[in-house]
């Protein structure tokens, strides 16, 4: 597996043209790699944290990519280093039980709503932040992975830039609702954790969601 972070130039009119569009994006990030299928050890993942000094685009990936066409079109072209790709193993092997990182994840919540025919429904998505937490909550078990309560009795999570998105994939309006989880994690089952890692959490992966990043706790 491996890690990829890009930088990514605000200051490019295309740059704002192709990540105002999660379908815009994933077909950029895919066409980034001859194989997009996944492998026994994960699928692509990607994600966009923008904050008040940029934007960044994190990539997690079955094979390196080669991002050249994503620079020229909104990057800086004529750096060498406009993108970094290492491998991600060293974290994927490092992982004891009882860690504690902190922890970065942009989802889709969603429930499903039960019809009365008994067919599966639909998903929907979650909107108070009281859902969108406890959607969270109910599934870090399956990620290997705990959020521990300080000693106020709160959890370190916070739940942020809540919001829905519009955007048209084909001739199909296509609407999601996103949200973005930070905190500390400890680590309750190593193995599940690199499978959250490699392969996402939720729903959306292909629109940006699902990729959950750590980061040493200071």
């Amino acid at each position: 597996m491996f890690f990829t972070r890009f930088a990514l130039n605000l200051a490019r009119r295309d740059t704002h043209r192709v990540i105002s569009s999660p379908h815009r994006l994933h077909a950029a990030v895919l066409a980034g790699f001859p194989d997009t299928e996944p492998t026994p050890d994960g699928r692509i993942l990607w994600r966009v944290d923008t904050t008040r000094h940029g934007a960044t685009l994190y990539i997690v990936s079955p094979r390196r990519p080669d991002l050249t066409h994503l620079a020229e079109q909104a990057g800086w072209p004529t750096l060498e280093d406009s993108w970094e790709t290492r491998p991600y193993d060293k974290l994927l092997d490092s992982l004891e039980a009882g860690q504690r990182y902190r922890f970065r994840l942009t989802a889709n919540p969603v429930r499903r709503e039960r019809p009365g025919d008994g067919s599966r429904g639909k998903p929907v998505g979650h909107v108070t932040t009281a859902q969108q937490e406890r959607w969270l909550l109910d599934r870090t078990t399956a990620a290997g992975f705990d959020v521990p309560e300080a000693a106020e009795g709160a959890r370190d999570l916070v739940v942020s830039d809540r919001k829905t998105l519009t955007f048209s994939r084909r001739e199909t309006k296509v609407t999601l609702r996103v949200a973005t989880y930070e905190g500390t994690l400890a680590v309750t089952d190593p193995e599940a954790l690199r499978h959250a890692l490699c392969r996402g959490i939720g729903r959306a992966k292909g629109y940006g969601c699902g990729l959950l990043t750590l980061a040493p706790v200071r």
